[in-house]
C-alpha cells in the first residue's frame, strides 16, 4: 500500500483544520450556507434526505486494518453504527451530525484518509481493479499509476469547477474488473510488441439519463505521458462542455456530439501543452517518480511464492466450505496464495452495509490472514489479497463466524444497490426494500447455484449510482405521481469477461412499462424462471438473453402485473 509521507500527512491535517474553520464560521453565521456549500461538498459532506452524508475516499480501493478500525470507530461514535461501501470503492456514512463533521475529518486524517473531492464538479476518486497487484491475468500493476493520478488530481486548480463531476478508472489486467468503459476516462495498462508499458485510453463513458460506453481515442500512449494526455482531455471538456444544462454537461455528451472533432482537439491540446505551456513537459512522469511510488507496492514482508501444502481442510469439510472455495476464493499471481472475497451481501442488511462490529471483524481477518490489507470491490464487497492457501479453511471458519462467508460471489444475491430513497435526497424510489425482497425470494443457496452467474444492479434514480444500466438485470426506481415504480432492463454489461468483454459493454434494454413496488420481486422471479426454461446446457443468463432476445422475458414479466394493466410484449 502507498505510505503517506510527512508532506501527505501535513496536507490532510491542514485540510481538516481548514474545514473546521469553515464549519465554525458557518455555524457562527459569518460564512453563509451558499458559500459553505461548495466547501463542504469538496470535502465529501452532503446534506441528504434526513441528515448529512459523508463520502470518504478509498483510493483505488485499498484499506489497511488500521483504517478499517478507524472507520468502525467513526460508525460507532459518530454515526448509527454502520458504514456503506459504494461501487466506486468509497465509504459512506448517513447519519453524522454536521456539527461533528470537523471531528470526523480529524479522525480520518489520523489514519491518512479524507473526503477531498468525493463530491463536487471535479475529478473524483480514481478507482481500479480490486485484484490489482495479485491477479494472475495482470499485465501491469495499475496501483502506482493510480497513486500518481491521485496526487496529481487532488486540488488541481484548473479542474476544481468542471461542467460536471469527472471519474477515472484504471486496470492493468486482461479482465476488466473496474468497469472502465462506464467512466469519463477509462485507462487500460498494457505492453506493446516491444514490451513497453502504455495506456489504451477510453473517453466518454457514463450512465445517468444517457448511458454511453466510452470510446477508445488512443490505443497506446506511453505511460510517462498520461498526465499530459488527461490534462488535454479535461481541458477540452472544460472549454467546450455544456454548463447551461446539467443533464447534458457530462463529457459523454460532448464526445458523442463532436466525435472525431473531439479527438482532434485533444491531440492539438496535447501537443500545445508540450510545446507552448510554460514547463508543460514537467507533467511528463519521470522514471524516478514512478520508482518512488512503486516502492510502496512491493510484496508485504514475509510474502513469497511457495509450494502449497493444502488448504488445511479436513477430508469431511462441509459443502458450505467447498462452495465458498468455488465462489469466494480467486487465483493469485503468486504460487501458494489466493485472494478471498468477504461477502458484504447478507440477509437483513442492505448490500454494501457493514456494522461497526463487522468492520472491526474485517480488520481482524485482514491482520490474521492478509498482512493487514483489504480491498473494496466495485461490487460492494471486501477482498483479502494475501491469503496463504494453507490458511483457507481457518479463514473460512473465522469469516463464517463474522458473517462474511456467504458463498454467493457472482450469484443473484451478490447484487449491487445504492442507498436509494431511504437516504438519498436525489432518489425517486427506495432501493433497499427491493434488494431485501429479492434476497428473501432467492434465499435458497441451491437455487442460486442452479441459476448461476448473473449481475443484478439496482438504482434509486436515473443518476445510476447502482449501475443499473450495466446489470444483466437492471432495476431503476422512478417516481410517478408521488409513488414508487421500478423500470426493469435486461442485457446490460459492465465489460467483464462474464458479459463478453470490453466490446460488449452496453446498457440494458427496458422490457416494458414500470412495475409497482409490490410487483418487482415477482417480475424478477418470472425473468429468472424464463431463463431456466430457455437456457441451453451450461448457458449463462446473459448468453441466453442475447440468444433468444427480450420477448420471452417481457411476456413472462408482464404476466405478473397486478397494479398495472397487462400489456402486450
Amino acid at each position: 500500500m502507498y505510505q503517506y509521507t510527512p508532506f501527505d500527512r501535513a496536507f490532510v491535517h491542514q485540510r481538516a483544520a481548514q474545514f473546521r474553520d469553515q464549519l465554525e464560521r458557518n455555524r457562527a453565521g459569518t460564512l453563509g450556507d451558499d458559500e459553505f456549500r461548495p466547501l463542504r461538498l469538496q470535502n465529501g459532506w452532503y446534506i441528504q434526505r434526513h441528515a448529512p452524508m459523508l463520502r470518504v475516499a478509498v483510493p483505488y480501493g485499498e484499506l489497511s486494518s488500521r483504517q478499517l478500525r478507524q472507520l468502525a470507530r467513526i460508525a460507532r461514535d459518530h454515526d448509527r453504527g454502520y458504514a456503506h461501501f459504494t461501487t466506486r470503492q468509497n465509504v459512506q456514512y448517513n447519519w453524522i451530525p454536521l456539527e461533528r463533521s470537523a471531528d470526523v475529518m480529524d479522525l480520518l486524517a489520523d489514519v491518512d484518509m479524507h473526503g477531498i473531492q468525493t463530491s463536487g464538479n471535479c475529478i473524483r476518486n480514481t478507482t481500479s481493479d480490486a485484484l490489482a497487484g495479485v491477479a494472475p491475468d495482470e499485465m501491469v500493476d495499475p496501483r502506482p499509476y493510480c497513486e500518481i493520478l491521485r496526487q496529481w488530481t487532488t486540488l488541481h486548480p484548473e479542474f476544481a469547477f468542471l461542467p460536471r463531476k469527472f471519474k477515472i478508472a484504471v486496470t492493468g489486467a486482461t479482465e476488466d474488473r473496474a468497469a472502465t468503459a462506464w467512466h469519463d476516462i477509462g485507462l487500460h495498462l498494457h505492453r506493446n510488441d516491444a514490451g513497453e508499458v502504455g495506456f489504451r485510453v477510453l473517453v466518454g463513458g457514463g450512465m445517468g439519463r444517457t448511458p454511453i460506453p466510452g470510446v477508445v481515442i488512443r490505443e497506446f500512449l506511453p505511460w510517462h505521458q498520461i498526465l499530459v494526455f488527461i490534462e488535454a482531455i479535461v481541458r477540452v471538456y472544460n472549454r467546450y462542455g455544456r454548463r447551461d444544462n446539467m443533464y447534458k454537461a457530462r463529457i459523454k455528451i460532448l464526445v458523442k456530439a463532436e466525435g472525431e472533432r473531439f479527438i482532434e482537439q485533444v491531440g492539438k491540446e496535447f501537443d500545445a501543452i508540450l510545446s507552448r505551456d510554460v514547463d508543460g513537459d514537467a507533467q511528463l512522469i519521470p522514471q524516478a517518480e514512478l520508482d518512488r511510488v512503486s516502492a510502496c507496492f512491493v510484496l508485504p514482508e514475509g510474502v513469497a511464492a511457495h509450494a502449497s501444502t493444502g488448504d488445511g481442510a479436513p477430508a469431511d469439510a462441509p459443502v458450505a466450505y467447498r462452495r465458498w472455495l468455488e465462489r469466494n476464493v480467486h487465483g493469485h499471481r503468486l504460487a501458494g496464495y489466493r485472494a478471498v472475497t468477504l461477502s458484504v451481501k447478507r440477509a437483513g442488511q442492505a448490500p454494501g452495509d457493514a456494522t461497526d462490529k463487522q468492520l472491526d471483524l474485517a480488520a481482524d481477518l485482514a491482520d490474521r490472514y492478509s498482512h493487514g490489507e483489504t480491498r473494496v470491490t466495485h461490487d460492494q464487497n471486501l477482498l483479502l489479497p494475501w491469503v496463504r492457501e494453507e490458511d483457507l479453511y481457518a479463514l473460512w471458519q473465522a469469516a463464517r463466524d463474522a458473517a462474511y462467508a456467504t458463498p454467493n460471489i457472482g450469484l443473484l444475491s451478490d447484487m449491487i444497490a445504492c442507498p436509494g430513497g431511504d437516504f438519498c435526497g436525489l432518489a425517486n424510489a427506495r432501493s433497499i426494500p427491493v434488494a431485501e425482497q429479492i434476497t428473501e425470494r432467492f434465499a435458497d443457496i441451491d437455487e442460486l447455484y442452479d441459476i448461476g452467474d448473473i449481475d443484478l444492479h439496482i438504482s434509486g434514480c436515473i443518476n445510476s449510482c447502482g449501475h443499473h444500466h450495466s446489470g444483466h438485470i437492471g432495476i431503476l426506481g422512478v417516481d410517478k405521481d408521488g409513488a414508487e415504480w421500478y423500470q426493469v432492463t435486461l442485457g446490460g454489461s459492465d465489460g467483464s469477461a462474464l458479459s463478453g468483454g470490453l466490446a460488449s459493454a452496453v446498457p440494458g434494454k427496458v422490457i416494458g412499462p414500470s412495475f409497482a413496488a409490490d410487483e418487482v420481486a415477482d417480475a424478477i422471479e418470472a425473468v429468472i424462471e424464463t431463463y431456466r426454461g430457455q437456457r441451453a446446457a451450461n448457458e449463462r443468463f446473459i448468453d441466453t438473453v442475447r440468444r433468444v432476445g427480450l420477448d420471452p422475458f417481457k411476456i413472462a414479466a408482464n404476466a405478473v402485473r397486478r397494479s398495472t394493466a397487462k400489456v402486450a410484449a
